[in-house]
């Protein structure tokens, strides 16, 4: 009996001294979870997926207020797939043990769908096929997010499970459909989102959370599992901190999946190519309490675009205005009804109020064969228009054109919503791809942002303006890339964005490219200064991948900053995580005896949020 006592004595301290590391684990998670940043995080032995996903379900208990989640994080119901990561290399599986949220309406087997209808839920035997490719991948679902019910809206607040609220200013709209799946990645509960999106749902959350939202091609990556909305016209899109991983997130999801009738085979976006041309709208309109600041922030971006060395053309935008109102006003509507009008006729306590308002306007009493084909004919015209138009072109414009407060929104319900759809509606009708990426903020903690649009299967294009735009808040732009007059710079510490030095890049004319990884064989190191800094040091064998920054800088300054660098810092060539070598900051060897090892941080700038 002793024996059996002091055995769980023993075991019950192995639990708390195991509970107490993961407490330890937790806290030095950044609050903004990144795939390269958790990838390193895992490299470096400091940290699990295990204890990832601890530190994500109490944030998630933490945030419960901003209604985020329809089935909460849980340890218990993600150790499945924990126990499956345990079966292979993470070297092999590029998104291994990164955790993401999916979209409440989109199959996660043995969880509920709800589409955010009690009455309608029902659990799935299988993923949906962009789920499955995901896992696949290494990716962990943590949980499924709420959305505006049966995907109808752009707000955020249609759903019985509460409005979500936004990630910044909680008294303001999170966008919507698509509305606890972006909130989730701007919160820390996940590295990026599955949303769906048919009129915005992917790109108005993104822009209003302060987030890089990703609509693909339609057919780019399979709907099989999601329920639909407008199925000839519904995508899944992915909600994450930048341009790069929601490429890594196409990645994996893209491709045919024979099963669905409406995917195809596109190609693969590879931003190797700047477009001809961007277009802006002539006189764009915007609305709600900060629609001065919004105009403010559109001039702003606006002539941002002007010093990107491509021609910029301002465009009458009618024919999407037109394109637009088809969707709402035409016989598109028709096709929700077909989909969800059977359940509301038989269900209609369990529908919220404006959502059956919304989908009873595609009831049979309002549209007929005539008007469909009258609108599908008059929408082919719109769509020659717009090929000829956006040939080798990125057309750009405000994601939204105004935010409202979550009481306006409750008050006007349609009217606010109507109006967040002024620059997404168009999009999927006229066969575009879209990529949402954030610009200054239009006021304090209210974010802002603009919407490139591209053909389909253009997607490149927009990666590669998109890229542009984000690097050009200094100059440069097009223009010195293209003469071959720059060099790419890595840095990793005090000359990153937001530390006191990165204003000797923006001196030296350098532009922020993206975020980046090194190969994992190196040792971060925090230098016994004043301020401190790190230093970054080459080691045989592995050590960790360090996360960093690089910068395109002119040759005609490269030289003098080099010359700047005081011992033991100097530049040599740093090895990235493709296996691809630029000059950076590196730390000298011999000098490293007095220095504190912070490779388990993963970055400098991880370790400076400690």
């Amino acid at each position: 009996m002793a024996g059996r006592t002091e055995a769980r004595q023993q075991e019950a301290g192995r639990t708390e001294a195991r509970q107490q590391e993961a407490g330890r684990t937790e806290a030095r998670l950044p609050e903004k979870l990144t795939i390269g940043g958790l990838r390193a995080l895992y490299a470096s032995g400091a940290a699990t997926p295990e204890d990832v996903v601890r530190g994500i379900v109490k944030r998630a208990e933490r945030d419960a207020r901003f209604n985020i989640w329809i089935t909460p994080p849980s340890l218990e119901a993600v150790k499945p797939f924990l126990r499956e990561l345990g079966k292979f290399d993470p070297e092999r599986k590029p998104l291994w043990g990164v955790p993401f949220a999916v979209k409440d309406n989109i199959d996660v087997a043995g969880w509920p769908t709800t589409a955010g209808c009690p009455a309608y839920a029902y659990v799935p035997d299988a993923h949906a096929e962009v789920v499955r490719r995901l896992v696949e991948a290494g990716a962990i679902p943590v949980g499924k997010a709420n959305l505006d019910q049966f995907a109808t809206g752009l707000v955020g607040t249609r759903s019985p499970y509460g409005a979500t609220r936004n990630a910044l200013r909680e008294e303001l709209i999170s966008g919507g459909s698509s509305s606890g799946s972006a909130v989730a990645v701007a919160r820390g509960h996940a590295a990026f989102a599955l949303g769906t999106d048919t009129a915005g749902s992917g790109r108005v959350p993104a822009a209003l959370n302060r987030l890089v939202g990703f609509k693909p091609s339609i057919g780019a990556w399979p709907t099989r599992g999601v329920v639909p909305a407008c199925a000839s016209l519904d995508c899944v899109s992915v909600f994450a901190w930048t341009q790069e991983e929601a490429l890594a997130v196409d990645r994996a999801a893209r491709g045919r999946d024979p099963v669905d009738p409406r995917s195809r085979e596109l190609p693969a976006p590879v931003p190797d190519r700047l477009p001809r041309r961007l277009l802006a709208p002539r006189s764009p309109e915007f609305f709600g309490p900060f629609a001065a600041e919004y105009r403010a922030a559109w001039e702003a971006a606006l002539d941002r675009l002007n010093r990107l060395g491509l021609p910029v053309e301002t465009v009458d935008v009618t024919l999407f205005r037109e394109a637009a109102a088809l969707l709402y006003d035409g016989p598109w509507v028709a096709e929700r009804w077909a989909a969800l009008g059977a359940f509301v006729e038989a269900h209609p306590e369990a529908v919220h109020p404006v959502t059956a308002e919304v989908l009873r306007t595609g009831a049979p009493d309002r549209h007929d064969a005539v008007s469909l084909f009258r609108a599908m004919h008059r929408l082919d015209g719109m769509k020659a228009e717009a090929r000829r138009l956006l040939a080798d072109a990125v057309l750009v414009m405000p994601t939204a054109g105004g935010t409202w407060t979550r009481e306006e929104a409750e008050l006007r319900p349609i009217e606010t919503n109507s109006a967040m759809g002024m620059y997404t509606n168009h999009c999927n009708l006229l066969d575009l791809c879209a990529l949402a990426v954030p610009a200054p903020d239009a006021a304090r903690d209210v974010p802002f942002g603009v919407t490139l649009f591209a053909l389909a299967g253009d997607e490149g294009l927009l990666f590669a303006a998109g890229k542009l735009f984000a690097g050009a808040e200094a100059g440069g732009g097009a223009q010195a890339a293209r003469s071959g007059g720059t060099t790419l710079v890595a840095v990793c510490g005090l000359h990153m964005r937001g530390f006191p030095l990165e204003k000797q890049m923006r001196e030296r004319g350098a532009v922020f490219v993206r975020e980046a990884r090194t190969a994992p064989k190196y040792r971060l190191l925090r230098l016994p200064t004043e301020p401190a800094k790190p230093g970054l040091v080459k080691v045989n064998g592995r050590a960790g991948s360090i996360g960093l920054e690089l910068w395109e800088m002119p040759l005609s300054e490269f030289g003098a900053f080099v010359a700047g660098i005081p011992s033991p810092l100097g530049i040599g060539k740093v090895e990235l995580e493709d296996g691809s070598e630029v000059p950076g900051f590196l730390y000298e060897a011999c000098a490293a005896e007095s220095a504190e090892d912070i490779t388990d941080r993963g970055s400098w700038r991880n370790a400076t949020q400690l």
